[in-house]
């Protein structure tokens, strides 16, 4: 019975894209920049490679480790494209971007609604929160990304009524012809600026993506199992079985569970571990974005002697550095970590690179 697990680091890249200044990235470095400035050190993703990575001259340790870096193809530096990519999908085209979105557009959704400007998600519950909770109007906002972004109150509004809503403008999307990666539902909690809080209950209405690995590995009669958000960026094209999860720890603890099953068919399990990126990078936390990865690789040190003959793989999707400018993901080179890989990696391919090992693993 075959088996392998590949992790999302979301948005931890490591810096030295060559298209980094088409996107107002250059010298983004997100790993090197907390390396340099945040004293890191993470010993038990040193053994799978990541010094030789950054070029800190040590070698991985830990016999079957193999590590090379990857760039992206894809048009775009987004959660979306990153994932589609390593799932074997590149995109010629990229997705559709607004710094505000056309009035007829979102009266279709349903509106009316605040906002409708290009902001950080805490930044414009400080600047409009309280007027949602007096007027009961959704925010609606956006970022440099493919995303429209929908803010609600989730007791006030409603969850259930703000996914609903966020349904909706996915379906009118889609209509339209108007290629949005992703519309997100952003719930939050609180009675005034000073003490809204996002809540865990977000949830992505993504576009349909082509064909994937994980199309291909279903119908091989290999389960896909979604840990976090997988799904959701997927649509569910492909997904066996999802695990939504409301943090890294939380994704952290589904894998082990998942792992420790002993299930008796061929099963790749597919993460999305989103702190780094939510709560530290797009916030600019440089100190939070260090200390999420030393508490990943604490964990990791415990689960890899797990790992057995199995195989595992280590990436990210985009670079998130908190040092640069803006609140927005950066164009970024990915590391890519594994053990036991089926095949030699090839040190600069694109992010499909993920899509053929795992294939092959299975094959």
């Amino acid at each position: 019975m075959k088996r392998a697990l590949v992790i999302v680091l979301d948005s931890v890249g490591c810096g030295g894209a060559k298209d980094a200044a088409a996107y107002g990235d250059e010298g983004a470095d997100t790993l090197g920049h907390l390396f340099e400035r945040e004293g890191l050190e993470l010993p038990n993703l040193a053994k799978l490679g990541l010094l030789d990575v950054l070029g800190r001259g040590e070698a991985a340790t830990l016999p079957g480790a193999a590590w090379a870096v990857m760039s992206e193809a894809s048009a775009g530096k987004d959660t979306t494209t990153g994932h589609w990519e390593l799932a074997g999908a590149v995109l010629e085209r990229a997705f559709d971007t607004f710094g505000s979105f056309p009035q007829d557009l979102l009266g279709e959704i349903g509106g009316p609604f605040l906002g409708n400007k290009a902001a950080s998600g805490t930044e414009i519950l400080s600047e409009l929160g309280e007027e949602h909770l007096r007027t009961g109007q959704p925010i609606v906002y956006t970022s440099a990304d493919s995303v429209l972004q929908l803010a609600a109150h989730e007791e006030r509004y409603g969850l259930e009524k703000l996914w609903a809503l966020c349904q909706r403008a996915r379906e009118v999307l889609d209509r339209r012809g108007i290629r949005i990666g992703r519309v997100i539902a952003r719930p939050f909690l609180g009675d005034s600026a000073a003490t809204f809080k996002r809540t865990a209950n977000r949830h992505d209405y993504s576009l349909m993506p082509p064909e994937t690995m994980l199309n291909r590995l279903q119908a091989a009669g290999v389960e896909t199992i979604g840990v976090g958000k997988i799904s959701d960026i997927f649509a569910g094209s492909g997904i066996s079985e999802s695990h939504p999860t409301r943090s890294n720890a939380d994704g952290m603890a589904v894998i082990e569970k998942i792992w420790a099953e002993g299930r008796g068919h061929p099963h790749l399990v597919f993460a999305n571990l989103v702190d780094f990126d939510m709560l530290y990078g797009h916030r600019r936390d440089p100190a939070g974005y260090a200390q999420c990865l030393r508490d990943f690789d604490g964990w990791l040190g415990g689960f890899l002697p797990k790992v057995g003959d199995d195989f595992l793989l280590l990436t990210a999707d985009h670079g998130n550095d908190p040092y640069h400018a803006g609140t927005d993901h950066t164009r970024e080179r990915v590391p890519l970590l594994t053990v036991n890989a089926p095949l030699p990696l090839e040190d600069s391919a694109d992010f499909t690179q993920v899509a053929r090992l795992v294939e092959r693993h299975f094959a």
